[in-house]
This record gives C-alpha cells, structure tokens and sequence, in this order.
C-alpha cells in the first residue's frame, strides 16, 4: 500500500521535470545567447560623395584666363620661360585624390601678380555622416574664418575694397575705372558693394573675401579669395597683386570680376 502511495508523487516530478527541459524552447521564445536589441539589419551607409577624384589645377586654367590674370605672362620674352609661367606649379600633397593645388607668380613692371587654386575633395569616415554633409560642415568653418562682415543698411564697403574715386590703379598701371559704387549706396545694388560677402549662383554655396595689406612704406598688396562647394569638393581662389609703385592700390572690383569669372569656369568644368 505504500508503493502505491508514492506512484502520483514520482509522476507529478517526472511531469516537472520534463516541463522544464523543454520550456521556452518550442513557443517562439528567446534563447540564452539572443540579444534582444539585434533586429539582424545594419544602418544603411549614408550616400557617398559626387565625386571620386580631382581634376589638375595646374591643367584647369586655359593660357587666355593666365593672360588676364596675370598680365606680366605676356611679357616674358624668353620662350621657354613664358611656357613654364604658363603651366604654373604644383604644391606639395601626400594624397592627389583628396587634395591639390597649384601656383602662379608673375613679375611685371607695373606689379607681381599670384594666383593659387586648391582643390579639396572631402570624405567623411562616418557612416551616418554623408560626404556632402561633411564638405557642408569643413565650408562653414571656411566661410565663418573670413569674417564676412554683415550687410549694413548704408552699404558701406569693407576696408580692404577701393571707393569709388580712389587712387586705385590697373595692373597694367593705367587708372582703375571708376564704376564703383559711392559708399552711401543702397545695399539693395548687386552686387552688394565690393565688401566681402556670400556669392549667389556659384555651386552649392560661395563666398568672396577682399583684403588690403597694411605694409608701411611698401606697396599694399590686395588678395581676393573665392571660395565654393559643390557636392564634395571645396575650390578655393586667392588672387593677389602688388603694384610696384608706392601709393597705387589694386583695383578691387577689377580683381573680383577676374576671380569669380575664374570661378565660374572652374564650377563649370566640375560640372561636366
């Protein structure tokens, strides 16, 4: 009778048991080793930049722009130096895919000319991050370094550019034309004075920078900066000239209409 007895109490264990061992294993639920925050997808990349490579700086300016830019190319007599005038030189970079550059410097009479165009193609190493987006950023950062001047009602132009009826002189040493804008002009004019400002129409966003040296008794040298982004890559333009006459200013809108029209070459040759 007491072997009967214990029968139900072996068969209610053996029921536990079994219970247990087969558990959460057959109902869809989670084993031991799932991470319950895994969906088994990866975040999508974000898109990659426009473009992969970058074009020669050095192979970008036809001979007819260096003519306009700078002047005093023309006026090299030697052959075989006037051609290496022309093709400028590159400037020293570890990586060509991701940055170049190339300079120019022309002595003339009247005054030395520079030009330098940089090429920047921008890569963000973040997924989450696309390489426009980074470009966007590295630009801003450009752009708030230049210190670009808020618009004033009064128009009133930044100290680096020339008014209108100044001493300023033509690379070539004749008097600037007087076209410029009087400092009491509206701000509504276009473009807005000859201030440094942001530019409309060039790429995905630009903007131009315009200083005077403050040299002593030397020639005050004026370099115009052109800067612009399109998709990821950043072109920047510094054109700067010298006269070699004390008292003779550079004409600024002349320099910033040879720059943004060099800009605006370049903007176009990315394009295609």
């Amino acid at each position: 009778m007491q072997r009967k007895a214990c029968v139900p109490g072996i068969a209610a264990l053996l029921a536990a048991v079994l219970a247990g061992c087969t558990g959460g294993s057959g109902d869809g639920g989670s084993t031991d080793d799932s991470n319950p925050g895994d969906t088994g997808t990866a975040s999508p990349a974000a898109e990659p930049g426009r473009y992969r490579t970058l074009p020669d700086p050095c192979a970008e300016v036809s001979e007819s722009t260096l003519d306009e830019l700078l002047p005093g190319i023309r006026q090299i007599h030697d052959e075989e130096q006037r051609e290496k005038a022309y093709e400028g030189e590159p400037t020293t970079t570890f990586d060509t895919d991701r940055k170049v550059a190339c300079r120019w410097k022309v002595d003339s009479p009247a005054a030395t000319d520079h030009l330098l165009i940089d090429f920047e193609r921008v890569v963000s190493y973040d997924n989450a991050v696309s390489d426009d987006s980074q470009a966007e950023q590295l630009f801003a950062e450009q752009e708030a370094a230049a210190h670009l001047p808020e618009p004033t009602a009064t128009g009133t132009a930044a100290s680096g550019s020339t008014p209108a009826g100044g001493s300023a002189a033509s690379p070539s040493g004749s008097p600037a034309p007087s076209g410029s804008p009087s400092p009491s002009a509206s701000v509504s004019a276009p473009p807005t004075e000859l201030q440094p400002r942001v530019l409309e129409d060039l790429g995905d966003e630009a903007f131009l920078d315009d200083g005077l040296s403050s040299s002593g008794s030397t020639a005050k040298q004026r370099t115009v900066t052109v800067a612009f982004r399109t998709s990821n890559v950043i072109v920047t333009i510094e054109y700067a000239e010298q006269p070699t006459t004390v008292g003779v200013v550079p004409d600024s809108k002349e320099m910033q209409d040879r720059a943004q029209k060099l800009a605006s070459q370049l903007a176009d040759s990315l394009g295609e």
